[in-house]
């Protein structure tokens, strides 16, 4: 009869730490789903902006039209890639964006008129600031994304997520080329 205890105890605490586990999965996975909603409300502010900031730059006749179509484009895949949610892609499109961006910036030092244009001072700092918030939100979607890979392949949380088919994340990667410092020399070459 003890025994018979014994064993239906230890069968009720493994079924309850089983559950604890489930729930715990089940939460990273909500955090990451949340972390990448912030990320899409953010790039979709920042898509939204974008057109103005190429709007204002095109008033400038002698501005860089080259750079202006760059930005054009990567905003477009940057676009697809996110409605698509594929990471990989974003990750490019978003490298090319950013390069971009910061090419935009770098021009338009040559252009004191431009600068000094209130809707383009106003506009800059709202990228700038978006550029700031998407970063922040890709950190701590990175940081849920490498939590729920560590516990899907950890024991005893592997057993679970085997179980119930918990898949691993890709993570939130630029390119190598959004990492380089923008060559001005090459800009105004």
């Amino acid at each position: 009869m003890i025994s018979l205890l014994l064993f239906f105890g230890f069968f009720l605490f493994l079924m309850f730490y089983g559950i604890v586990i489930y729930n715990r999965l089940v939460q990273i996975k909500h955090n990451i789903t949340q972390a990448w909603s912030n990320i899409d409300v953010l790039l979709k502010q920042r898509h939204d902006e974008l057109p103005k900031l190429v709007e204002v730059c095109r008033q400038y006749k002698q501005f860089e039209q080259e750079t202006l179509r760059q930005v054009t484009e990567a905003r477009g895949r940057v676009q697809e890639a996110g409605a698509r949610q594929d990471i990989a892609a974003l990750g490019l499109a978003e490298g090319a964006l950013r390069q971009g961006l910061g090419q935009i910036f770098a021009v338009a030092e040559a252009y004191p008129e431009l600068r000094s244009n209130e809707q383009f001072a106003r506009l800059m700092t709202r990228v700038s600031g978006l550029e700031d918030a998407i970063a922040d939100r890709r950190e701590l979607y990175n940081a849920n994304v490498n939590i729920n890979n560590a516990r899907i392949e950890q024991f005893p949380d592997n057993f679970i997520a085997m179980l119930f088919m918990f898949q691993p994340k890709p993570l939130l990667r630029f390119s190598e080329a959004d990492k380089k410092d923008v060559d001005i020399k090459a800009l105004f070459g």
